[in-house]
């Protein structure tokens, strides 16, 4: 059975009175017992800023109760002799239970205030991603009905050279479409917890081939070499796609020079890097790099901020990790994806 929160705050905070209250107690003949009122409404405030109200309202009348048993004379008896010691205890029992309840409002309005700045943010960027998702959209459906047209039109009159550009046009322009579709589509697989792998026996140089010839034919830009003792891996070919399909856009989208992809494993452990060379991102935003819709400041149009945070998804579906740095040779930004996977070398002893 598990425990509720409030009952092990209370237990928590009973140790940490208890902590308090001992050196107190062997100092009280040189504190006094109105300095140690107030280390004690110090620790009951203190515990007040993550406490619950229930045990913070428990934990301030058991801080008075144990102040006045220990502290104030007589000692060991709950009787105070003191009309001024009576006031006293009064007065500290109110300001205890006063604290716990404007710390309790501070909080919820500290929350209020930070659930307002985050939907505020989360409608910001919702509108940039629409934003970028209908120039992402309207460009190659622009591109379909307008070669479409045109070749219904000119058909008689364009060369045949003409015609299969305007093909080539088509199948470009859908080829597009495809892709951002197919991300929104994987960012609700993601964040519904469908994402769910379907594992078999893998030759990572071949999909990795496989990615590059289908979705970067003409792209002389990558770069590539098979690391021939690589080993078989049990992984999701398809998500492995999805992952470089979207790293390589990305590098390719906002870097000007060549992208270089690096395969090995370690164990069992299967490490994938891939490194461009662009002029890097700034320490403070690399972890922002794999959230939904977000894109650098001042970088150039295009994409729809989706990318890195379907990558993220991916790999965490794959039960691995995925991490951002920045080159240290030379400018560049470097994107190392680690997946457990178990390995199988029948592949080796049939290249032998």
């Amino acid at each position: 059975m598990q425990t509720k929160p409030w009952i092990k705050q209370l237990g928590t905070g009973v140790v940490i009175l208890l902590l308090v209250c001992l050196p107190c107690f062997i100092f009280r003949d040189i504190l006094g017992y109105r300095v140690v009122a107030l280390l004690l409404l110090m620790t009951v405030s203190i515990m007040a800023m993550t406490f619950e109200i229930l045990p913070i309202l428990i934990l301030a009348a058991l801080s008075a109760l144990v102040w006045n048993f220990f502290f104030i004379p007589p000692l060991f008896t709950f009787h105070i002799s003191s009309p001024e010691d009576i006031l006293l205890f009064t007065m500290y029992f109110v300001i205890a239970m006063v604290n716990v309840v404007f710390m309790r409002r501070i909080r919820k309005m500290e929350q209020k205030n930070q659930e307002q700045a985050e939907k505020e943010r989360t409608l910001t960027l919702y509108a940039t991603f629409f934003n970028s998702l209908s120039h992402e959209l309207r460009t190659p459906i622009a591109t379909i009905i307008g070669s479409a047209e045109t070749l219904q039109q000119l058909k008689e009159k364009l060369a045949p050279q003409e015609q299969t550009d305007l093909l080539q046009q088509i199948e470009s322009a859908g080829l597009q479409l495809h892709l951002q579709v197919n991300n929104i589509l994987n960012v609700s697989r993601v964040e519904s917890g469908l994402l769910a792998p379907k594992m078999e026996w893998c030759d990572i140089n071949d999909i990795i081939h496989g990615t590059l010839q289908h979705h970067f034919p003409d792209q002389n830009r990558i770069h590539f070499s098979s690391n021939e003792q690589l080993p078989l891996c049990q992984t999701d070919a398809g998500l492995w796609d999805q992952i470089l399909l979207n790293v390589l856009k990305n590098a390719l989208l906002y870097t000007p020079g060549n992208v270089y992809i690096k395969v090995a494993t370690t164990e069992n452990t299967l490490e994938i890097s891939i490194t461009d060379e662009g002029p890097g991102v700034p320490d403070a935003q690399l972890e922002t790099l794999f959230e939904k819709f977000y894109r650098l400041p001042h970088t150039q149009t295009g994409g729809t901020g989706l990318g890195l945070s379907i990558v993220k998804g991916c790999i965490e579906a794959l039960e691995g990790s995925v991490e951002a740095k920045n080159r240290t040779d030379r400018s560049g930004l470097q994107l190392l994806m680690q997946v457990p996977v178990a390995i199988n070398y029948l592949n080796q002893l049939k290249n032998e």
